[in-house]
């Protein structure tokens, strides 16, 4: 738990100073978001903080090492909602078509449209592309690791018989690109797509990926063993 910032911790407690380096990350973030990191100094990260400069490079040693502290703290926390969307997985479900668009749904609720999502995305479009060593650690933590999460799921939705998937991490990056496709020019102009909007690209994402992906001619037919014949 945070301690409030107007809180008082005694000074050179460990307490005191997670306190301190919550308000450092939270300010840098909020600064590097708004400004871009080549236009965020240190003294105007540590005015919005309540620091002095010194404890900013105390914790940090530099403003790059800042920047990639905030990406992590940013990852982190996108990825313990998105290990939370992934444990309501359809696993065996009655309605394949519903199932999944109730897990797009989740995953743009809880992953790509809420407040970490939607502030790693700004960082990312606004210094991806002339700082991409400072996203290092995002790459192989962030959509890396969504990609084999869920790509091991679809496997076992391949294996049971409900899809027909040669390559799942593969089908895992295209459900995600599909489930941001009609939502992505809302988040690009800064805004939040309604619950209605998100729950219609979820609907149109995932009638898209079956037909690619399904096995089955109808929703609520049982899953086809993999040693049945496909019928006509």
């Amino acid at each position: 738990m945070k301690m409030p910032r107007n809180a008082r911790a005694a000074p050179g407690s460990s307490y005191g100073q997670c306190a301190k380096r919550d308000s450092i990350t939270e300010a840098a973030e909020e600064m590097f978001a708004r400004e871009g990191f080549a236009a965020t100094s240190i003294d105007m990260i540590a005015n919005r903080a309540g620091v002095s400069r010194q404890t900013i490079y105390n914790h940090y040693g530099d403003k790059a090492n800042l920047f990639v502290a905030v990406v992590r703290d940013l990852t982190e926390r996108s990825n313990a909602g998105l290990f939370e969307t992934i444990a309501g997985f359809p696993e065996a479900p009655a309605d394949l078509e519903a199932a999944l668009a109730d897990f797009a749904y989740s995953l743009m609720r809880n992953c790509m449209c809420n407040r970490d999502g939607k502030a790693l995305r700004r960082l990312i479009e606004a210094e991806g592309e002339r700082y991409p060593e400072l996203f290092a650690d995002w790459r192989t933590q962030g959509p890396g690791k969504a990609w084999d999460l869920i790509g091991a799921r679809f496997a076992a939705l391949d294996h049971a018989g409900w899809l027909r998937i040669d390559d799942p991490a593969l089908a895992a990056r295209q459900f995600i690109a599909l489930a941001n496709a009609d939502i992505q020019m809302v988040t690009l102009l800064g805004g939040l797509p309604t619950e209605a909007e998100m729950r219609r690209a979820a609907e149109n994402a995932v009638r898209t990926f079956l037909a690619a992906f399904g096995r089955r001619s109808a929703a609520h037919e049982q899953p086809l063993a993999r040693s049945a014949p496909v019928a006509a």
